[in-house]
């Protein structure tokens, strides 16, 4: 592929990344206050987002307290994915995730930061109910991203089409080892299933933010800018686009 698909940015250092990429996530959310229908935002989990969520809200409690109030009663997001069978107050969970990394400094309740009923006695309705409260929010509107060491985005795991919606998922074995952070870092704990939207879902965002740090992700980000839309390799489909920005750093792009 010889065009470069994404909008580009990159930093020396993962810390200089954040605060470009928080930045124009405050320029979103500013840009968004000033929307009669803003859509919601879409959110991401894992160790790469954790700096991002921490520079952002440094950026946001800056805000003037009536700018930061409106915020507050306005906001919406939706998560992509939780794990099935985790209560919301569950520590692994991404419920407690959020909260700890967004929620509680921003002053959000769970109504706010939307995610899966994972330990929903049927999580496969309860993955065509969250689809359902999406589009009745109107759908994505900035989506943030992170990539998998096998290329998926959400719980996506390859193979899978871009067609594809909210589902139930079977969790790979290199993405229960990845995640087996938040488990005590035994990939066994990690639950075999989740909850997840679909490329359908978040194709329809407005805009999309991939954001890639670190020399793991440098064998699958080289592998996702040369290689053309797969089901292989879910997070190619963001090629089709047209509104991608890419935020690495240094030793991610090798």
């Amino acid at each position: 592929m010889t065009a470069f698909p994404f909008q580009l940015v990159q930093r020396d250092e993962p810390a200089a990344l954040m605060q470009a990429c928080s930045h124009h996530l405050e320029q979103c959310l500013q840009q968004r206050l000033s929307e009669p229908n803003p859509r919601p935002l879409g959110l991401a989990t894992g160790r790469t987002m954790e700096p991002l969520y921490a520079a952002l809200v440094a950026r946001l409690q800056r805000w003037p307290q009536p700018q930061l109030q409106h915020l507050r009663r306005h906001w919406l997001s939706f998560n992509l994915d939780d794990y099935v069978g985790l209560e919301a107050g569950d520590p692994s969970g991404y419920f407690s995730y959020m909260q700890k990394h967004l929620g509680q400094h921003l002053g959000l309740g769970p109504e706010q930061l939307c995610l899966p009923q994972a330990a929903a006695a049927d999580p496969q309705v309860a993955a065509e109910a969250y689809q359902q409260r999406l589009a009745a929010a109107g759908g994505v509107g900035v989506q943030l991203l992170g990539l998998g060491s096998n290329g998926h985005v959400g719980f996506n795991e390859p193979p899978c089409g871009a067609e594809m919606g909210c589902r139930v998922v079977q969790l790979s074995a290199a993405t229960r080892a990845q995640n087996a952070g938040l488990f005590g870092g035994d990939p066994q704990q990690v639950p075999q299933t989740a909850i997840t939207l679909g490329l359908k879902e978040i194709l329809e965002a407005t805009e999309i933010h991939l954001v890639v740090t670190g020399s793991g992700k440098a064998a699958i980000l080289q592998k996702l800018l040369n290689e053309g839309p797969s089901a292989q390799l879910p997070a190619s489909w963001l090629r089709q686009h047209g509104r991608v920005w890419l935020w690495v750093d240094r030793a991610a792009m090798g």
